[in-house]
């Protein structure tokens, strides 16, 4: 047994994770072990191990971090200029928007750093070290007694991570947490020392008709020509810690930022990402690949493009409704795409058949070693699947539905604790109670919510939740049996009359509490209901889930053994990873070639003054007729926008630079392609694809729209 042990761990943390082709997001730490470099020289690349990643010098690792809460951003000035995408900066642009301030459609230009906007909410994240810690917690999981989804959904991991830290040199320094995460489903653990920095500030970003050119038509298409960035600044108190905003906080002087590259790129030019994907699931077996589209992405497609529709028309009408759900319109829309690309590119590419080839394969290996546990257990993980597809699906819409859907609602859990002080006379919870239902109606009545949009997305949502799935909460029973199945009827009752529709309704109900009133209250019984109908689906799913992760776990050392000597990464789960490749065009069809580059004139090719997707700003056209593009054109006189290359990427990794052989900065990944959006479950090296905008056209647009030449003279440019 212990020979076993052994052996496995050996796989894993060495044959397992050697470098193949473009595909994987490798981790960091092991490039020496699994002698990653030496594949990435081959390719093109002129820097050493150390260059890239280091626990005891400064590197490359030191100038990309987690900005926000799900995007890469990269340093690219020591005065902590941060470069990102703007749909990663959407959320900052549109909070500081409005009717008379519409950053989203004119752009956001500061001309010093006094006008600089702090962004409430927004932080910058470094990765101090990184810790394999899997010994430990295998010993803490046998103290414990648990099994890995005890380990998993339980407050265990960030226990420990909290421990480990208690122990650690860098215990009580600002700004300092720790993240405990499995890798290879579990047969790994690594312990993420992060360092977090919560004054950001915006700095520049272009209007929509730029950062968000071609929109939903064009998103997750190739020849693309978005210049999707954006630029932030990390603030910190005078000795450089992280600090909360202050005005007398300064700009951090970061210990490493990225050069920038002018002298362009050709086809086949080495390119690496580093950044943090945040999820792959490329271990899942057919049937889990079937599931995931039936009961995952189908219903999400269906309940989302009902909601989109709702708001894009409403938009539409209105800038101020258009200002408060650009960026909610922008995070359903993406996914939504995603899942209909994925849908179809499962089947374009044949996927499903891949994966049952893979399978026959594995218990082909399986047999030639003897091994009743590796044998058996592709098999159970179907069966499992298939009880469980039924709940998936009706978790999915309900979620789509109740939980991201629709917004208004009540603050259930307050609602009883009142009631019950209400009913005991408790004078001081009274008071208590009271305050909180202010706060909570103050949360839903946000500046980024109209209550007249969302009754409109009630009444679509409410009648195809019920098409969708015979298993709902009690909530419709009471609108059967009061309103005789009448949607509308129900809606209007429910966001005219509740305790939170409006503040008339809460002053009134403030003034004489009562608990007559609560149980009366139909937004109070609508979430009340959707509560506990949540928690029986969700304990009907981690029950499956319970019984399904330890056969992941055993499936998926089982693969890392049947592929060796040939590489498998371990599944992206928003961690700093690298990706390695090339700048390459690719062919989706026959007779179709797609170039690796596209130019500024593809943006006059594509303007449509009639669609809002496609609007070309006159400066920018201005600039265009002129041929005014400086520095930044290529040697035949175009100016570059976007590019290709081979490069691994998925959401997550939306930030992320592009950097060259030589460590410099050439591009910021935003985006896949189309062909390729099953690459999340099953990588394809012909149609894989990384889109970036080229730093180029970056600079130009800040230099010749913008007018900011300062953050510019910031930046360290090599020509």
């Amino acid at each position: 047994m212990k020979q076993k042990k052994l052996f496995i761990t050996a796989v894993l943390t060495v044959v397992c994770l050697m470098a193949k082709a473009d595909e994987g997001m490798w981790m960091l730490q092991l490039m020496k072990e699994q002698h990653l470099i030496d594949q990435m020289k081959k390719q093109g690349l002129v820097l050493e191990a150390d260059d890239i990643y280091s626990p005891n010098q400064v590197s490359l690792k030191d100038a990309v971090g987690i900005f926000g809460g799900g995007c890469t951003g990269e340093i690219i000035s020591e005065d902590g200029l941060i470069l990102t995408n703007h749909h990663c900066g959407f959320d900052a642009i549109q909070q500081h928007s409005s009717v008379e301030h519409d950053y989203l459609k004119n752009g956001f230009w500061s001309m010093s750093r006094e006008e600089e906007l702090p962004s409430e909410g927004l932080q910058f994240t470094f990765i101090e070290r990184i810790q394999n810690v899997t010994e430990e917690v295998n010993r803490f999981m046998k103290e414990k007694n648990l099994n890995d989804i005890d380990l998993l959904t339980g407050p265990y991991l960030r226990t420990l991570a909290n421990q480990f830290l208690e122990e650690s040199d860098l215990k009580g320094k600002p700004g300092i947490v720790t993240e405990l995460l499995p890798f290879y489903a579990g047969n790994q653990y690594y312990l993420f020392f992060k360092k977090i920095y919560p004054d950001i500030r915006m700095v520049a970003a272009p209007p929509q008709s730029i950062g968000k050119f071609g929109g939903e038509t064009d998103n997750w298409m190739w020849p693309r020509h978005t210049c999707d960035f954006s630029v932030f600044r990390i603030y910190a108190d005078k000795n450089g810690e992280p600090a909360p905003y202050s005005p007398e906080n300064i700009p951090l002087k970061c210990k490493k930022h990225l050069s920038i590259s002018l002298k362009g790129l050709e086809e086949g030019d080495y390119a690496m990402i580093i950044g943090f994907p945040g999820s792959t699931e490329r271990y899942l077996t057919g049937s889990e690949i079937k599931s995931m589209m039936e009961a995952e992405n189908e219903p999400r497609i269906k309940v989302r493009g009902a909601r989109q529709d709702v708001l894009k028309e409403e938009m539409a009408k209105s800038d101020k409704v258009r200002i408060q759900y650009a960026s909610k319109y922008a995070r359903s829309s993406n996914y939504w795409k995603n899942s209909i690309g994925m849908n179809k590119a499962i089947v374009d590419n044949n996927v499903l058949k891949t994966k049952a080839e893979q399978e026959t394969r594995f218990a082909e290996f399986a047999k030639s070693q003897n091994n009743k546990e590796y044998e058996n257990v592709v098999g159970k993980i179907d069966e499992l699947v298939a009880s469980m597809n039924s709940t998936k699906y009706v978790l999915t819409a309900f979620n789509e539905v109740f939980r991201s859907g629709m917004e208004f609602g009540s603050p259930s859990q307050i609602m009883k604790n009142l009631k019950k002080a209400l009913a005991e006379k408790n004078k001081k919870d009274i008071e208590k109670y009271c305050e909180l239902l202010k706060t909570a109606y103050a949360t839903i009545h946000n500046k980024d919510y109209d209550h007249e949009v969302d009754r409109k997305v009630a009444k679509v949502l409410f009648p195809l939740y019920a098409e969708m799935t015979d298993k709902r909460p009690d909530i419709y029973n009471i609108i059967q049996k009061q309103y005789k199945g009448d949607y509308n009827r129900f809606v209007d009752d429910m966001y005219d009359n509740s305790i939170l529709s409006s503040q008339a309704n809460l002053d009134k109900f403030l003034k004489k509490p009562t608990v007559k009133a609560i149980e009366k209250d139909l937004a109070t019984e609508y979430s009340l209901s959707k509560f506990a109908f949540n928690q029986e689906l969700y304990a009907r799913y981690m029950e499956s889930m319970k019984a399904l992760e330890p056969l992941h776990k055993i499936y998926v050392r089982g693969l890392c053994e049947m592929y060796a000597p040939t590489p498998k990464a371990a599944d992206a789960n928003f961690t700093i990873r690298l990706t390695y490749g090339n700048v390459k065009s690719y062919s989706p069809k026959d007779g179709v070639l797609y170039n690796y580059y596209t130019t500024l004139k593809g943006v006059m090719e594509k303007e449509d003054p009639n669609n809002p997707e496609f609007i070309v700003p006159e400066k920018l056209k201005e600039l265009y007729n002129k041929k005014d593009y400086g520095r930044y054109a290529m040697k035949n006189g175009e100016l570059p926008t976007c590019f290709l290359t081979t490069n691994d990427i998925t959401g997550g990794n939306s930030g992320s630079p592009v950097i060259n052989g030589r460590g410099e900065l050439i591009g910021c990944a935003f985006d896949g392609n189309w062909e390729s959006l099953s690459g999340d479950i099953n990588f394809d090296n012909d149609l894989q694809r990384c889109i970036a905008v080229d730093i180029r056209y970056v600079l130009f647009i800040i230099e010749k729209l913008g007018g900011c030449q300062r953050l510019i003279n910031e930046m360290t440019i090599i020509e």
